[in-house]
């Protein structure tokens, strides 16, 4: 089993330079499952329903999210039915204030008909919302897609610090195939495979423009640090890459057997 993940996907040029990753890479590496982190689609704030069904369709078998996916109202509605559309798992479950959406899915391969993969995302804790614990709730959630016969589990780990982010990857280490990280949109070169069969990278990195402070216009960036006013953050203009991780498992197993960092910063210009 091949699963191809891309990192946060910002702005226009990330949805423009992830397409392109999307079509060159699925088909030469006869990729069976599609994963995005989506949460900054919108001029880098939270995803409208239209771009989630646009990727969806594009073959995306499952679109990540984070901290920001309430920044656009319109998505609730559209995470309420879709069940390929993620939030973090670790929200509050309120008896009456119900979170939105969901935290795990699982979905199963257009390549080869009976291939499931479990997918769940949680957020971390480190200089974030304080949520539950993201350790708890992977663990617990991984246990129930296992009781299910899903042998092969995917964890986006939404999060700021690298050590929280290597700590969870450790912590399930055995009980889940890969523990990628999202959210700082610098990929790290950390990949490895670890002892109990974990796939794991601190950071996959960012789909955008890197001509760019993160994604954002650099001028914007400069600005806020300089003045430490609130200016409005902008998403930049230029043409966009893309980052991510292409993660190979044991289907009979779950066990990863490889994990390759993937990086074109300048996809839309037709470089690699």
């Amino acid at each position: 089993m091949k699963i191809l993940y891309f990192g946060d996907v910002f702005g226009r040029p990330g949805r423009e330079a992830v397409k392109i990753g999307i079509t060159r890479l699925t088909a030469q590496e006869q990729i069976d499952f599609v994963i995005i982190n989506g949460e900054n689609m919108s001029h880098g704030n939270g995803i409208l329903p239209e771009m989630a069904q646009e990727f969806l369709d594009f073959g995306v078998d499952v679109i990540t999210s984070g901290n920001h996916i309430w920044d656009q109202r319109q998505i609730v509605p559209f995470m309420n039915t879709s069940t390929r559309i993620l939030r973090p798992a670790n929200y509050p479950d309120h008896p009456v204030h119900k979170v939105p959406g969901r935290g795990v899915t699982v979905v199963e391969s257009k390549r080869k008909p009976g291939l499931r993969l479990g997918v769940l995302q949680v957020m971390g804790r480190v200089f974030m919302d304080s949520l539950e614990c993201p350790f708890r709730t992977a663990e617990n959630e991984a246990e129930k897609l296992d009781g299910l016969g899903i042998r092969s589990i995917f964890v986006d780990f939404h999060a700021e610090a690298s050590s929280e982010k290597q700590a969870l990857a450790h912590y399930l280490d055995g009980k889940v195939s890969a523990v990628v990280g999202s959210h700082s949109h610098v990929q790290t070169a950390d990949e490895r495979l670890l002892p109990g069969g974990t796939a794991a990278i601190t950071d996959a990195g960012m789909c955008g423009c890197y001509d760019s402070v993160i994604g954002v216009k650099k001028e914007i960036s400069i600005q806020r640090f300089l003045t430490k006013r609130p200016f409005r953050y902008e998403p930049a203009e230029g043409p966009g890459g893309y980052c991510g991780v292409l993660i190979e498992v044991n289907e009979a197993t779950g066990k990863a057997i490889a994990i390759r960092r993937l990086q074109d910063r300048n996809a839309q210009l037709g470089t690699h």
